[in-house]
């Protein structure tokens, strides 16, 4: 049996003929960049996420890049965000010529630790803690950092919050979705998310008119009006096109984000039913309502030979991530080593994604267990 880790063609073949006629109707027109659709969605993800503004941008990347440029952020300063990440996080703090300051994971979550957050505040002296500018906690996997917390330290050391949701679009914290808790909240439309264009696209929330205007100009560039540049910018823009694919796409998101969630549950009870307790630990549901961008389970050892195994048994997986952003080589100048962030080292050698897309058959979860179970009663000594 062959079980993708994504199937993105099982998806499109559901809203083939929306998305063939809203495409044709932009070629018609030949509206490509920003325009009604993009205002559209615009107002769609404002209403979804429960915030006042949204702005659509050119890629998740770029929506950490603008939410960081709006907030003044720049060399000399620095961001305290998580090393078990997709590189955008940390890259695009760098980009604006400001440091990352790495905080290790929650070992349950794999979010950010609020305690790290705040011893680390604690340890820093001088021109460190007045360089600190901002918190950027990631929503990984589809579930909510624990932001209470983490919002308090903030309002404490009066620092902005930027939340990488790029994984995690109707994720709910406390009856509060994701891209509505900090100052900005940072989506991706990367095909393979939860919700994907067919390319790049990206967009950003936030309830702050003045946030919002500011990004509305630095998006095309920092003019405004045209060819007059108040502020040094960028090309942020949203294709019409990727904007009207969303658009047809939200009006399911909910349904494909239930489908995840029966998914998930039904792992649960075939990992249960396998016995396979003391050889996986399955992910935690620590807030009231986790999307399931990623099914990440842990292993109790031989996680690359188990990846090998499903591979050979035409089980897609993938490793998020194998290598922390904390010992990357291009971030070495910073000066952290081996050892220094051991919940997210011990995540990055001992987790595996598991396929979870809304598509995903029980026969085909089911092969996939058995597998697994495969594996490691062939390996026990």
């Amino acid at each position: 049996m062959k079980v993708p880790l994504l199937d993105l063609k099982a998806q499109y073949k559901t809203i083939k003929d929306e998305i063939l006629k809203i495409t044709a109707d932009i070629y018609e027109s030949q509206y490509f960049i920003l325009g009604p659709h993009v205002e559209k969605l615009e107002n769609e993800i404002a209403n979804y996420c429960s915030t006042k503004h949204s702005l659509g941008v050119s890629s998740g990347t770029d929506a950490l890049l603008l939410a960081l440029l709006a907030s003044g952020i720049g060399n000399g300063d620095s961001v305290i965000t998580s090393p078990y990440t997709f590189f955008a996080t940390a890259g695009s703090i760098v980009r604006t010529g400001a440091k990352p300051v790495f905080v290790d994971i929650d070992p349950n979550t794999y979010n950010i630790s609020s305690e790290k957050i705040s011893e680390t505040i604690s340890s820093m002296k001088g021109l460190e803690r007045k360089g600190l500018k901002a918190i950027m906690p990631v929503h990984l996997y589809g579930q909510c950092a624990d932001m209470d917390p983490i919002l308090e330290i903030a309002k404490k050391n009066d620092l902005i919050v930027i939340e990488d949701a790029a994984q995690a679009i109707g994720a709910e914290y406390k009856e509060k979705r994701a891209g509505s808790l900090g100052d900005f909240g940072c989506f991706s439309f990367f095909p393979s998310k939860n919700l994907g264009a067919f390319g790049d696209g990206g967009i950003i929330t936030t309830n702050s008119s003045i946030y919002y205007e500011k990004m509305h100009t630095l998006r095309v560039h920092g003019s405004q009006p045209k060819y007059y540049h108040k502020y040094i910018g960028g090309n942020f823009r949203l294709d019409a096109l990727q904007a009207a694919i969303v658009s047809v796409k939200l009006k399911y998101l909910d349904e494909w984000t239930a489908a995840r969630q029966n998914n998930a549950q039904n792992y649960r009870k075939l990992f249960n039913k396998a016995g396979l307790a003391k050889e996986i630990t399955l992910p935690v549901e620590k807030e009231n309502l986790h999307i399931y961008n990623q099914f990440i389970i842990k292993v109790s050892g031989k996680r690359d030979e188990l990846r090998t195994h499903l591979n050979n048994a035409g089980v897609g997986t993938e490793i998020y991530y194998p290598v922390p952003l904390h010992l990357q080589e291009c971030f070495s100048y910073l000066g952290y080593k081996k050892g220094d962030m051991p919940v997210s080292e011990d995540a990055s050698l001992n987790t595996i994604a598991l396929p979870i897309y809304p598509e995903l058959t029980e026969d085909m979860q089911a092969y996939v267990v058995d597998k697994i179970k495969e594996f490691y009663r062939s390996n026990i000594k």
